[in-house]
């Protein structure tokens, strides 16, 4: 039987915790103080449950915080961020490096939480979430000392010199998603501090974990105090007073295109530098001259990695019509083979999606992929032992027969839910991946790179790989076009971001 729901984010009454425990209860960080939030700690109303996603247990309660929070918090980093902002690049690029010393001494914790809080497998958390969390710290202490560690750029003219000196921007809002918790707020943080910022972040409200050991890290190595604050809470009562507030300069948002919208309306009538990396429907092209087995396992991947809740994964899948039959094949038969279940066994591929109403929007659009006349190859809810029987479940699934233009087609789903199309040229199949709204990354698979390329170049988004998928530089812009975003972040490009270019024009005698 369903237990009785509390509440409409779906958590579990206190009687339904497990083995009867009562929920951790998280604190906002605050100028280097962990802090209670200005609600009722013993009103329910004003707390958040966080809930495990495979079996729908409640584990932890976050604060529900609101305007004044905020407030305080970013009078924190206001506060710290002149004495910050002085300091030399080489002394912040060592505080990154310090960060990420003490994460990598919690590298299994971080999975653990990571993988209870998000329901992905415990394998995938320590491979991404935990390596990159970590990695991100040390990459960004490498290209601040690469990048500003010498003499400033320099312009000569024949009776000046131009100097460009990078200044902190001055407080950063850094709001990141579910789906990557650590990864991206890490991702944020640190080419944001090493810039000489200070940041208020507000994690989502379903999986605030990582983010508060990051927080308890970042206490224990002895970060100054207000140089990295966070508030926790939904984006009504936390994100939206965080984004619009006059005391912030900058602000960074990874997630939904529909809450970046509100993120931009919000900073922009305050002139803010803003970054927004948003939602994606990304094409997956597969010509008859590939790897076919190769590409089946790429591809699958890309298809499938983190239940399909990743930004980046390839939900639409376009094959050439002479192999098409054949990759179908083959590409539902490895579907069908992967292990879904137990995120904390190792050989578990894929875990539960995020949320029960997640589960219900991704179901939603599975439904509607039948009405719209397609046929669902492989899919549904899978058999799982009776502990699971709360979590939020459905097998990877793939849907032939749709029109490339339909809703399901074009729309984000981002769930294990993918479409499969025919094309017959490269031009159709280059005109099928840019008639959507989204323009965040495709893939390209093919024996002749030429063409690879080729076809790469034509498509309308910020990332292709070609042969290959989610292969990683971290000195590399990341970011989309058309409604997957506004700016690049990824190695220069987030140095420039988080910071202000000034010239300095010296007249010669």
């Amino acid at each position: 039987m369903e237990p009785e729901r509390c509440c409409e984010s779906g958590c579990i009454p206190c009687e339904r915790d497990r083995d009867g425990a009562a929920p951790l209860d998280l604190s906002n960080y605050i100028g280097g103080a962990f802090v209670g939030h200005s609600g009722d700690a013993a009103n329910e109303h004003d707390w958040l449950n966080v809930v495990e996603p495979a079996t729908g247990y409640r584990f932890a309660r976050a604060p529900l915080s609101g305007a004044g929070d905020v407030d305080a918090a970013v009078a924190a980093a206001r506060a710290a961020q002149p004495a910050w902002g002085a300091l030399s690049f080489g002394q912040r690029a060592d505080w990154l490096d310090k960060i990420a010393d003490a994460l990598e001494a919690k590298y299994d914790e971080i999975a653990v939480l990571e993988s209870r809080d998000t329901g992905k497998p415990i394998s995938l958390a320590r491979a991404v979430d935990a390596h990159r969390s970590v990695a991100n710290f040390r990459f960004f202490a490498g290209q601040i000392r690469e990048t500003h560690g010498g003499a400033n750029e320099r312009f000569e003219m024949d009776d000046a010199t131009n100097i460009v000196v990078a200044k902190p921007v001055g407080v950063a809002a850094l709001i990141t998603p579910w789906n990557l918790p650590l990864y991206l707020l890490s991702w944020k943080v640190a080419p944001a501090i090493g810039m000489g910022n200070t940041v208020v972040c507000k994690p989502s409200e379903l999986t605030p974990m990582t983010a508060n050991l990051l927080m308890e890290t970042i206490h224990e190595v002895g970060l100054p105090a207000g140089v990295v604050n966070l508030v926790h809470g939904d984006g009504a009562g936390a994100g939206g007073p965080l984004t619009a507030h006059p005391d912030v300069d900058l602000v960074s948002f990874t997630g939904g295109t529909a809450t970046g919208a509100k993120v931009a309306a919000s900073a922009a009538p305050q002139f803010k530098k803003l970054s927004l990396e948003l939602g994606g429907k990304n094409a997956s092209i597969i010509f008859d001259d590939c790897d076919l087995d190769a590409t089946v396992a790429g591809v699958t991947r890309a298809a499938f990695l983190n239940q399909g809740q990743v930004c980046l994964c390839g939900s639409r899948i376009l094959v050439q019509s002479s192999i098409h039959d054949e990759f179908l094949a083959k590409f539902v038969d490895t579907v069908e083979a992967m292990k879904i279940g137990n995120p904390s066994d190792e050989s578990t591929q894929l875990g539960a999606l995020i949320s029960p109403q997640h589960l219900d929007k991704v179901s939603g659009y599975v439904a509607l992929a039948k009405e719209e006349g397609g046929e669902v190859l492989t899919g549904g809810y899978p058999c799982l032992p009776k502990e699971f029987e709360h979590g939020n479940w459905l097998a990877p699934t793939v849907i032939a027969g749709l029109p490339h233009d339909s809703r399901c087609s074009t729309e984000e789903i981002f769930g294990p839910v993918v479409t499969v199309h025919k094309f017959e040229t490269e031009d159709e199949a280059v005109a099928i991946a840019n008639g959507t709204r989204y323009g965040l990354a495709g893939s390209v698979w093919v024996g002749d790179l030429d063409a690879g390329r080729r076809v790469a170049e034509k498509i309308e988004t910020g990332m292709v790989w070609v042969n290959t998928w989610l292969h990683r530089d971290l000195r590399v812009p990341f970011g989309g076009v058309k409604d997957s975003g506004v700016g690049r972040e990824g190695g220069r490009w987030s140095l420039g971001f988080f910071s202000e270019p000034m010239n300095i024009c010296l007249k010669h005698d």
